[in-house]
């Protein structure tokens, strides 16, 4: 147990000093949220990649331009005059960015929209259902993300209209005998996509080879190699390639089962497709709500979610872009760029300096981030001085108890205290968060290390961060 700065020092430096981090970088800062001293820093000024810490960026910017109470609506558009229960021209699911459609508390959200149709006395659309997800500008996917990852759920595509956090879950079985086809099922059912290739069955007590491809920009599955007749069932968690038309095909099955007809065929409007004649004389005929912004914090931090806190990146965009004079900026801005725009104006205000906070989205998933230990720092002071700070404290993942640090340092002091946003990408691990010390005092700490591809053998690195942690929890100092 430290009981001094230079103690503590001494440790950390013993920590991160090991041969084995000889090409690795680490950066590290520890600041007192009680007397604004600094208690530690190592490479603080240097710009790494913070992998999921950029997560507490977009919590920043978000709870500052949209407000912790905030919901996102979604709603139905259409021509307000209904005629003895018809509704002349298309109804338009109009999606503006919430990311819980179809989770927990929102299952019903397209039965909800439909019952409020009902209510108005539509039975009939005479014309197409068309799912709108324009409201954000630009591609379905954040700056500097890479191609490799758009099939995977962890990457899944961010859009106006999102349902069941855009992933389909792909459950792989194998077939009666060698030889037959093996069985993929999807769920939700919905949002199975064409399939291509063969996926067998192999013979018992042989090794399986499942391969799922998906090409970016095609919607299309393929499926080939085994798995073997005595295998388990294999799940796979995949990006949806086109969220709103899975919203739109639960809407249109929730309008079936109220009774609503509709006459048209359903149809997809995607940025750069324009929607402005559509909406121009449009009226909310239904709405549902997200649940509050520091909700979908929780939610989005907790789990590292990267589609949650890349959409609240988008909301915030949309906002500054609404808002912005109409001469303020020349030329097309995406919805990405108007958000990373308004954290810029932020972090100005924190007194975060442009050099320490390079970010391209919301996610942390672009390899191209680059921040300091020094601006997490800052930035953490500055939300630990809001009136949501203590909320948003418990939204950040709890050591030993949830979140992705529900299985880290237990049976340390650094259990139930520590309260931080993990980061982790190939060769990248980081934590940043709060910690009450042995006697009391509140810390804010960032810890990075960068360029890590330590042998098989060795222990994981995030040991390493958590063992700083731990001695940040077990300090001992005069305040």
């Amino acid at each position: 147990m430290a009981t001094g700065t230079a103690a503590l020092a001494a440790q950390i430096d013993a920590q991160i000093g090991q041969p084995r981090f000889a090409a690795a970088r680490w950066g590290i800062a520890v600041a007192s949220l009680d007397s604004g001293r600094i208690l530690y820093a190592h490479h603080a000024d240097q710009l790494l990649q913070p992998a999921s810490t950029a997560k507490l960026f977009t919590a920043a910017v978000s709870l500052a331009e949209l407000g912790p109470d905030y919901r996102i609506p979604t709603r139905l558009l259409g021509d307000g005059r209904i005629r003895h229960g018809r509704l002349d021209g298309p109804l338009v699911l109009y999606g503006m960015g919430d990311p819980t459609l179809g989770t927990a508390g929102s299952a019903d959200w397209a039965d909800r929209l439909a019952s409020q149709l009902a209510t108005r006395g539509v039975r009939r659309v005479r014309g197409d259902l068309i799912a709108d997800d324009s409201y954000f500008t630009g591609p379905p996917f954040g700056s500097g993300w890479e191609a490799g990852d758009l099939q995977s759920g962890f990457a899944a595509p961010p859009s106006a209209l999102s349902v069941q956090e855009n992933v389909v879950t792909v459950t792989v079985g194998p077939g009666a005998r060698p030889g037959l086809a093996a069985n993929l099922d999807f769920a939700p059912a919905d949002a199975r996509p064409s399939l291509s290739g063969q996926l067998t069955t192999g013979a018992a007590r042989t090794p399986s080879d499942i391969n799922l491809y998906r090409a970016p920009g095609d919607a299309g599955l393929y499926a080939f190699g085994t798995i073997a007749l005595d295998s388990p069932p294999q799940h796979f968690r995949l990006a949806v390639p086109d969220p709103a038309l899975l919203a739109g095909r639960q809407l249109r099955q929730a309008l079936a089962r109220e009774g609503i007809r509709v006459s048209g065929k359903l149809r997809v409007l995607h940025w750069p497709q324009d929607d402005t004649a559509l909406l121009a004389h449009a009226d909310t005929l239904a709405e549902v709500l997200s649940p509050p912004l520091l909700e979908i914090l929780q939610r989005g931090l907790k789990r590292s979610q990267n589609l949650y806190l890349q959409n609240l990146l988008l909301n915030v965009g949309a906002r500054a872009q609404a808002t912005a004079a109409p001469a303020a900026e020349a030329g097309f801005k995406s919805t990405e760029a108007w958000g990373i725009k308004a954290l810029h104006a932020l972090l100005a205000k924190i007194g975060i300096p442009p050099a320490a906070s390079l970010l391209d989205d919301g996610a942390g998933l672009s390899r191209s981030d680059l921040v300091t230990p020094d601006a997490l720092v800052r930035l953490l002071e500055y939300l630990a001085a809001q009136p949501y700070a203590a909320e948003l404290r418990d939204a950040l993942p709890i050591a030993g108890r949830d979140g992705t640090l529900i299985n880290r340092m237990r049976g340390t002091a650094a259990e139930n205290n520590v309260h931080a946003k993990t980061g982790s990408m190939t060769y990248v691990h980081s934590l940043a968060g709060y910690v009450t010390t042995a006697d009391g005092e509140r810390l804010a700490f960032a810890i990075m290390l960068d360029n890590d591809d330590p042998p098989a053998e060795d222990p994981r690195a995030s040991g390493d961060l958590d063992a700083i942690a731990v001695l940040l929890a077990n300090f001992r100092g005069s305040r």
